[in-house]
């Protein structure tokens, strides 16, 4: 009986391990959302601070900054993905990283070219809700390939971009929410359920 089981299990962690991105490190969001909350707080200081400056002038401060934070998020992703795919003696890129990456990857490309176009027209405004629902609905997308915890972070995104877009003067809130306190959040309790042994 107990060579069976001790089979059972070796062949779902086989299964487990071809059709999950398990060497995704739930350090990840923690940092991400570090870096997202110290951006929003450059941004809030920096908006009460350029109330009289013109839309052009802000964007050219602003944007670089949401440049910075969302590389300096990817960068620390692969970086603490691949320390935990050596010490599991795993390879960082496979098909189901692939998976991974394209299913996040289609969404967060749409909202990015939306907020583009949002931003062309002038309707900064709606940005903070559009970046938040496109991120939840990869989420969602891809947490089939990731952990459970990433689904019910993409659901919480996608909700608070709608609350976002009721109270639009809120945005920057909803996003710093969204962005930096859920993820903090949903990492602590991603590394303390699978990592912290």
């Amino acid at each position: 009986m107990s060579k069976q089981s001790e089979d059972i299990k070796l062949i779902r962690n086989m299964m487990e391990r071809s059709t999950k991105f398990l060497v995704f490190s739930s350090l990840s969001p923690i940092f991400a959302g570090f870096v997202a909350l110290v951006g929003a707080i450059y941004t809030y200081f920096y908006l009460q601070n350029a109330s009289t400056e013109t839309f052009q002038s802000k964007l050219y401060v602003l944007l670089p900054v949401a440049l910075l934070v969302l590389s300096i998020s990817v960068v620390a992703t692969i970086l603490f993905s691949n320390a935990k795919a050596k010490r599991l003696k795993q390879k960082l890129w496979s098909k189901t990283s692939a998976r991974t990456l394209y299913n996040l990857a289609v969404q967060m490309l749409a909202g990015a070219l939306f907020a583009i176009i949002l931003l062309t027209r002038y309707q900064y405004d709606l940005i903070a809700s559009i970046t938040l629902i496109f991120y939840g609905l990869g989420l969602i997308n891809a947490s089939k390939y990731i952990f459970d915890e990433l689904h019910y972070l993409g659901i919480i995104e996608v909700a608070l971009g709608l609350l976002s877009i009721i109270w639009l003067e809120q945005g920057l809130l909803f996003w710093t929410i969204g962005f930096a306190i859920c993820h903090i959040i949903v990492g602590i309790v991603m590394y303390r359920k699978y990592e912290k042994k």
